[in-house]
């Protein structure tokens, strides 16, 4: 009995250790997760312009979203951004992974001066400097012109080239993922290699045979986690472009500000967020539901 005792007082301080210990975690989930989302939900629902109490009205900022031919050019311009951007940045991380997966006496500063963008790029210092590169007199024309090449092109203020550098900045921001690519390859065990490659296998047939399929799982965890970071992007376009020109890089998040603080259509812009939310539900389901296609479950 006196040791089923001691077990039992034991057991209840550990009990009380873990709550003590989780309870900021869960507190902090509680309070600025689920409270904010709450009460969003209700705004969503109200006619609500921050400086007036809020008025239901039901589905009505809903419906007028999907009247709203702005939305659907929001729509537009953020699955453009994020389906190119995603890609494109994936591709560079894994290839510069493949660069600095050789131990060497430089290879942490590569890594860490690789990674720096990813730590940086988000920031309003970076979205200025990026404005100022592409900006008719900036280093980008400026560059150009050192080859001969006149030209006081306005990248920002074009309709087609606008986009592309916010696109070549989201690329720019392949650190994290790169990192992640770098940590699954060294898991790869070097038996494999050396057995296709007494085979006579080639580097080529190696890396699609053998390296891709073992990756495919981090593949598909940079793929979500970077597509859902490409959908809610924001401060690369307030900052460099405001949506211009013409709206051809108003992304979604901007949209969605712009139309809860800046036109006080508070009610109407948490409705945006909750259909963002289902968007990039939705995306995340159909990204899973492919998942037993082409990820090699039994890879590292």
């Amino acid at each position: 009995m006196m040791k089923n005792s001691k077990a039992v007082r034991f057991l209840e301080k550990e009990s009380v250790a873990g709550i003590v210990c989780t309870a900021p975690f869960i507190l902090g989930i509680v309070l600025f997760i689920i409270v904010p989302m709450g009460i969003s939900l209700y705004y969503s629902l109200c006619d609500y312009n921050i400086l007036s109490p809020p008025t239901f009205i039901g589905l009505d900022n809903y419906v007028q979203a999907f009247q709203d031919p702005k939305f659907y050019k929001t729509i537009a311009v953020t699955f453009f951004y994020a389906l190119i951007s995603v890609p494109l940045r994936l591709v560079f991380a894994l290839i510069v992974a493949m660069l600095l997966l050789r131990n060497s006496k430089m290879s942490g500063i590569y890594r860490a001066a690789y990674y720096m963008p990813s730590i940086i790029g988000g920031s309003v210092a970076v979205s200025v400097l990026w404005k100022r590169m592409f900006a008719t007199d900036g280093v980008i024309n400026s560059f150009l012109g050192l080859f001969g090449i006149e030209t006081s092109f306005a990248w920002l203020g074009n309709e087609k080239t606008a986009i592309w550098t916010l696109i070549l900045l989201a690329v720019w921001q392949f650190g994290s993922s790169m990192l992640i690519f770098l940590s699954s390859l060294k898991q790869i065990p070097n038996a494999l290699y050396e057995a296709a490659h007494v085979d006579g296998a080639s580097k080529t047939y190696q890396f699609f045979k053998i390296t891709l399929p073992l990756l495919t799982p981090t593949i598909f965890f940079n793929l979500v986690m970077q597509m859902i970071q490409g959908f809610l992007a924001f401060t690369q376009c307030y900052i460099i472009t405001q949506g211009k020109p013409m709206d051809s890089t108003l992304f979604y998040t901007v949209y969605m500000y712009q139309q809860s603080f800046e036109f006080k259509n508070t009610g109407y812009g948490a409705a945006l967020a909750w259909i963002m939310l289902i968007i990039i539900s939705l995306i995340t389901f159909v990204l899973f539901a492919t998942k037993r296609f082409w990820v090699y479950d039994d890879g590292v």
